[in-house]
């Protein structure tokens, strides 16, 4: 089977869909959508968002160096497409979209009520890179909705429903295929 040679860009996709909030040195909140995403580090625990400079929120998480990642699920779909085309100079999000900011315990930025996992973050290092800048950043907590956990303490995400990006469009996460080590597990 042929393959066609493009020009080198980013084709590593699906993308997480993350809603990032902030808070402005006034307390004034606002919502980024952030499909640039990612593990850095588990120990110490680090993760990495990558913001154009010109975007509103840029000099808010430049300046408070703090943020919150927020998982989207189908039911934040439509607020995740939202954050991600109307500036946060222009409206607020959070009563907008009738989303209910929660009081972090580590960071100043508010939690997203609705989201089922919030990561607390303090950036530890920008790297102005292009056309994006990275925040690589430690995380100080994370919040899980306990109504995902089963009676083992066992967190399910799957059942939040989250949602991935990829070439314009919100996909639901598909159906488990497997489980980490078992293409070597003895039966």
């Amino acid at each position: 089977m042929a393959k066609e040679v493009w020009k080198p860009g980013n084709m590593l996709y699906p993308l997480p869909v993350a809603l990032v909030s902030m808070a402005d040195r006034n307390g004034k909140y606002n919502i980024i959508t952030i499909a640039w995403a990612g593990t850095v580090c588990t120990n110490p625990p680090m993760l990495s968002i990558s913001v154009r400079p010109e975007r509103y929120s840029y000099p808010i998480l430049q300046d408070r160096g703090e943020f919150v990642v927020n998982l989207t699920t189908k039911e934040l779909v439509y607020a995740a497409d939202y954050c991600g085309v109307k500036s946060g100079k222009d409206v607020d999000k959070f009563k907008m979209l009738g989303l209910t900011p929660v009081l972090a315990q580590k960071v100043s930025a508010p939690l997203i009520g609705e989201s089922p996992v919030n990561i607390e973050c303090r950036v530890r290092q920008i790297l102005e890179l292009g056309s994006h800048h990275m925040f690589l950043a430690d995380v100080a907590a994370v919040h899980a909705d306990g109504k995902y956990m089963d009676e083992k303490n066992k967190f399910h995400l799957e059942k939040a429903e989250p949602v991935v990006y990829s070439h314009g469009g919100y996909y639901l996460c598909g159906k488990q295929v497997g489980t980490f080590g078992y293409s070597v597990r003895k039966s």
